[in-house]
């Protein structure tokens, strides 16, 4: 990276620690400021190993006044629920990336935040992006990239299979592993069992590409154990959960033009990522194994910084809300 930069990490759960861990074990900064109401009080360094001593976790945002580069908020899902911490972050002019799904792209599920935040974000100069591996990368940045080599495009296709027996437990949780074919269908009415990100995904891929968005469905069902089996939450008893399967198309004209299939499951086998476009020339990019979801999740957030903000438009980069199809990104570029 060009510079090192002054961290603060908004959210201490598990992908939240990874993420200030990589921050720390790849010499991309320090991590100057904390902020985790379930750990307030307690030293950063006994959290995260390598940290600097001094930084102590704070209960709020009015407990930092350490000088800031970008701040990661790795706390929510819904983009409601994370819009109090990142107007307040935008109003002291300070850059964010999140891990808030929705805020990957929030133009069409939530039009007048995201015109909100983009404001805000543009009133003080300063950029707003939210990202991850998926969505963020794998399912929406990443097959919008592929396309780049085509002269003619119909459709796309893309697959996320994943043995979530590797993933951290709050993501074993939001797939349902462990739970009751009627307790799965509980929380998935409840919206506390599903994948989030589908519908964000999409959006990026057909407003980036150009691609008719006419219709939009997405169906969501259990994947079901046919042998007994443990993960991080427990024994999965025959018949029981494993994980979730779930499908999500974009219909043009009487034919799918995006097609979204994410299956997330304890032991699945085969685990892959597969991109395929109808295009010209078709096709047909398979990444055998996957992409390991927690990993990636930390490295996209803090790889994109380099390019978020010292690349776009004077010193703080480019203001306002970003996607990760139309930010420049940068690989991963060691420090220097």
């Amino acid at each position: 990276m060009p510079r090192r930069y002054r961290f603060l990490h908004v959210g201490l759960g598990p992908l939240g620690v990874r993420i200030a861990d990589d921050v720390v074990r790849r010499g991309l900064g320090d991590v100057v400021a904390a902020v985790d109401p379930a750990l307030a009080g307690r030293p950063l360094n006994e959290i995260v190993v390598g940290a600097a001593a001094g930084v102590v976790v704070a209960a709020g945002l009015d407990e930092v006044s350490s000088p800031i580069d970008v701040a990661v908020v790795a706390t929510v899902s819904d983009l409601p629920g994370c819009a109090p911490t990142l107007r307040a972050l935008l109003a002291r002019g300070v850059p964010i990336v999140s891990t808030c799904e929705e805020l990957s792209w929030a133009w069409d599920r939530h039009p007048a935040l995201a015109a909100e935040l983009d404001a805000l974000a543009r009133a003080h100069g300063v950029p707003l992006l939210g990202t991850g591996v998926n969505p963020g990368f794998v399912m929406d940045a990443l097959p919008v990239a592929v396309t780049t080599v085509c002269r003619e495009l119909r459709a796309v296709a893309i697959h996320r299979i994943q043995d979530a027996s590797l993933r951290r437990i709050p993501f074993q949780q939001k797939i349902g592993a462990t739970l009751t074919v009627a307790e799965f269908g509980r929380r998935v009415s409840a919206g506390t069992v599903r994948h989030v990100g589908l519908y964000e995904s999409a959006g990026m891929i057909a407003r980036t590409l150009g691609l008719p968005f006419e219709s939009y469905d997405e169906s969501i069902a259990p994947v079901v154990a046919d042998t007994a089996m443990t993960c991080g939450l427990g024994e999965i008893a025959v018949g029981d959960v494993r994980g979730v399967h779930q499908e999500a198309r974009v219909t043009a004209g009487g034919r799918d033009v995006i097609t979204l299939v994410f299956r997330a499951a304890i032991g699945e086998p085969s685990p892959r990522d597969r991109v395929i476009v109808d295009g010209d020339p078709r096709i047909d990019l398979t990444i055998d194994g996957g992409v390991h979801g927690d990993v990636a999740t930390s490295a996209v957030a803090l790889n994109t910084i380099v390019g978020l903000l010292d690349h776009g438009e004077g010193r703080g980069g480019s203001p306002g809300l970003h996607a990760m199809a139309r930010v420049p990104l940068f690989g991963c570029a060691p420090p220097r």
